[in-house]
């Protein structure tokens, strides 16, 4: 019997031309390409070719790096393995934040972004101009692979580096051109925690184990235990790591970079539902730009905090401000609020070029303040039709005006690092 409307039969996929599967299998994801390859011999075969690995990761990292320039000069590592690299590094993507304390003036913020052959993470302060939305980013932590296909991975304690072309050479393991590199370990403790620490061993195998095999199966915990368990996870890993007795000599003799850890910040950028949420930037009344993280709870509520340095006790725990459930008061505004919002200067920056309105108010929230301040107790939060917002204490006259720290995983408003040799 005929198919109705006397069309064709349908193609099986063994029938099209190789370039055409190997087009349709570079969409599939390897646990895919694994069960694929298990349906005959020739798909077999098919599925190991570095061609169709190359269009995985080309297909899925292609807009971001240069696939074929990881591994050094013509990209000799092969693509199956690079695919397994790319895959789990890609989840380093964005902003993360150091806990505990570190080197003093050293940025709590830490943000990685795809390179042409490597991932970099950079420090991320506001700069000390007063009155400026400009952005401070000081690359000091580098990730790539050698022509082996091991992962290499080096830091700069003073967050220099010249040029991209430093890293060729520890990335060849042919020696660092650049003395004040220090190669690194970095540990991932599941998908929301990563240690980096320094690597004795320099190009030792066991990096990969590091990278891959250690810490996976701490996923488990991580998922499942309160927070307070994330801190004895990091005192575990110091008390086990090395002696009282030898970590002073090492401190004293070669050790050159102590381990810092590392935390996901989550949900950095605002959405539909949560439009007050993220990272965001505003000068305060001293003129300085602070840094802020607005999150969600569980039932609605919202907190501002700054994201200041880990090291002052406190500083990441009392909030700028925070409301519970409330809905937002929608337009037409009553008389008393209109009052409440032109009544108030909005601080703006002093260069003449960044001078501009808000916005319109859209909406606006109650908010309340931190009760060791008396003058921010009840407040605003008045969000804009551009999709920023404002925030302010009645009993102060000013408004701070909120910005994004960065959008589409891009960072806006950086600015050359001051020529001081620090990160601050």
């Amino acid at each position: 019997m005929e198919p109705l409307g006397g069309s064709q039969s349908p193609v099986a996929f063994s029938e099209f031309p190789e370039d055409v599967q190997m087009c349709i299998l570079s969409f599939l994801r390897p646990a895919d390409i694994a069960v694929f390859a298990c349906t005959s011999r020739r798909f077999a075969t098919l599925c190991g070719e570095e061609r169709l690995w190359f269009a995985m990761c080309d297909r899925r990292w292609g807009s971001k790096t240069l696939i074929r320039c990881w591994g050094g000069d013509g990209g000799s590592v092969r693509f199956p393995l690079l695919y397994k690299v790319l895959d789990r590094w890609e989840n380093l993507i964005g902003f993360w934040r150091r806990i505990g304390r570190g080197d003093d003036g050293t940025p709590p913020l830490v943000f990685f972004e795809w390179g042409s052959s490597f991932i970099t993470g950079s420090r991320v302060s506001p700069s000390s101009e007063p009155g400026s939305y400009d952005v401070v980013k000081i690359p000091f932590l580098w990730m790539s692979l050698s022509p082996r296909g091991d992962p290499v991975s080096f830091v700069h304690p003073s967050c220099r580096l010249e040029s991209s072309g430093c890293l060729k050479k520890p990335a060849s393991g042919s020696g660092f051109s650049d003395s004040d590199l220090v190669p690194v370990t970095v540990c991932f403790m599941g998908e929301n925690h990563f240690v980096v620490d320094e690597n004795r061993g320099q190009y030792a195998g066991a990096h990969i184990i590091d990278e891959f095999g250690s810490c996976d199966d701490l996923t488990s915990l991580e998922a499942s235990s309160p927070p307070e368990r994330l801190m004895a996870e990091i005192y575990q890993y110091f008390a086990n790591r090395i002696s009282p007795k030898k970590r002073g000599k090492d401190r004293l003799g070669r050790r050159r970079w102590e381990a810092e850890h590392f935390v996901r910040i989550s949900d950095c950028y605002p959405t539909p539902t949560r439009p007050l949420q993220g990272l965001w930037k505003g000068i305060c009344e001293n003129m300085n730009l602070d840094f802020y993280l607005i999150t969600y709870d569980d039932v609605g509520g919202i907190a501002c905090r700054k994201v200041g340095d880990a090291s002052e006790p406190f500083s990441g725990y009392s909030p700028v401000f925070w409301t519970s459930n409330m809905p937002f008061l929608e337009h037409p505004f009553s008389k008393e609020e209109e009052d409440i919002y032109d009544g108030r200067e909005h601080i703006q920056p002093l260069s003449t070029n960044c001078i501009g309105s808000a916005g319109v108010i859209s909406r606006v929230l109650y908010s309340s303040g931190s009760s060791v301040n008396p003058k921010n107790v009840e407040g605003r939060v008045w969000e804009y039709n551009t999709g920023t917002f404002g925030f302010g204490f009645l009993r102060n006259g000013h408004i701070i005006d909120l910005k994004h720290i960065a959008v589409n995983g891009c960072l806006l408003d950086t600015v050359e690092p001051p020529c001081n040799g620090s990160c601050s």
